[in-house]
């Protein structure tokens, strides 16, 4: 059974896995925002206009996206980038924690939430919609790690995708 928020104490006071229907996005976007010069200052890290950017389209949904449509979105507002611009500015947002790469889509999602303890991810991918939900991992991350240290494995990092139905399209096709 996974964990859900009641019972991991490193999520407790997050959000929902995904947002609802209808829920005011600049604002979540914002809050984003904040977490991320937040986690740049306290590391002493710049958050240089080309990052935001590229956090900021991230941000405008909650649906993973590719780096060539991250420079499709750019080249909207700016003179295209240079691919690798674009890959050093995702580099430095995933290695702050600020952006997760979901594998199964080669593709990058915001995020605000504090992973400085966590070294499994979880992840709740909706193919029907294609927003990514983010859920509590202490007991996966326990269990994940323990398997892996008994075969001497030191682990880093972990990341589970579940793909699926968010309970908003299951309501919409019912």
């Amino acid at each position: 059974m996974l964990p859900t928020a009641l019972n991991d104490p490193a999520m407790a006071q997050s959000k929902p896995a995904f947002p609802t229907p209808g829920h005011t996005h600049g604002r979540c976007a914002a809050d984003a925002f904040s977490h991320a010069e937040r986690v740049c200052a306290a590391r002493g890290q710049k958050f240089t206009p080309i990052r935001r950017q590229v956090l900021g389209i991230l941000l405008s949904s909650h649906r993973p996206l590719g780096a060539y449509e991250i420079i499709e979105l750019m080249a909207k507002q700016i003179a295209r980038p240079a691919p690798i611009t674009v890959y050093r500015a995702l580099d430095f947002l995933m290695e702050s924690g600020l952006v997760h790469r979901i594998e199964s889509r080669n593709a990058f999602l915001a995020c605000s939430h504090n992973h400085d303890d966590i070294s499994v991810v979880a992840f709740l991918i909706c193919e029907v919609c294609g927003s990514v939900g983010e859920i509590p991992s202490a007991a996966i991350e326990r269990s994940f790690n323990d398997a892996a240290r008994g075969t001497g494995f030191s682990p880093k990092l972990s990341v589970v995708e579940i793909i699926g139905m968010c309970a908003y399209c299951q309501k919409a096709a019912r």
